[in-house]
């Protein structure tokens, strides 16, 4: 397996371990604001499932950003000055959306307002489509790979050389000018940039 399969591997396993800690945090609180876990009194968020959610998953949200920032996306710096932090929240209440579309589904359209259905829509179904939203968005955007200088030259076994002649550039050391063949000027220290066609 290549070394960008195992490090999208490690990234998204680290990802999954952030998110759980985060899922875990906000469905106890969803779930202590909108149902009360049954205690016998009335939920501080009765009757207002939205509103809980998004109370939930910002505390949430919270947790996920400074896990994602300082461990699962550790290898990848942000972008923005911020460090991120504009474009993460931006990207969270956009995927916010998604759960809160499957709990509304579930309570307008199917009528079912108990806690499981709650939790199946926003916290199960809703969960898994933001989490690959999310996964994708902050590569994408927030945590974006690094450009190492060596990736923009040619690979290790393709250095590009002029041999020159009193005319110019020598037409018969390669395809192009010397191509596959070890550069010889002392001042070149690695690798040489591919030139323009």
């Amino acid at each position: 397996m290549g070394s960008r399969y195992q490090r999208l591997l490690a990234e998204a396993g680290r990802f999954l371990a952030v998110g759980g800690v985060a899922t875990i945090v906000a469905l106890f609180l969803f779930n202590l604001l909108v149902h009360g876990f049954n205690t016998g009194h009335h939920a501080l968020l009765d009757g207002q499932p939205y509103l809980g959610y998004v109370i939930a998953n910002t505390v949430g949200m919270v947790i996920s950003y400074s896990g994602s920032r300082h461990y699962a996306f550790r290898d990848r710096p942000p972008t923005h000055a911020d460090g991120g932090r504009a474009a993460y929240v931006l990207i969270n209440v956009a995927t916010m959306s998604l759960p809160i579309a499957c709990l509304w589904i579930s309570r307008n359209v199917f009528h079912l307002d108990d806690p499981l259905s709650d939790n199946i829509s926003a916290n199960m179904i809703g969960l898994l489509l933001g989490l690959g939203a999310r996964f994708y968005l902050f590569r994408t955007f927030v945590f974006r790979r690094p450009i190492h200088l060596n990736d923009l030259y040619a690979p290790d076994d393709v250095v590009l050389s002029w041999h020159h002649t009193a005319e110019g550039p020598d037409p018969d050391s390669g395809p192009i000018g010397g191509l596959n063949e070890p550069s010889t000027d002392p001042s070149r220290s690695g690798r040489v940039p591919p030139s323009a066609p």
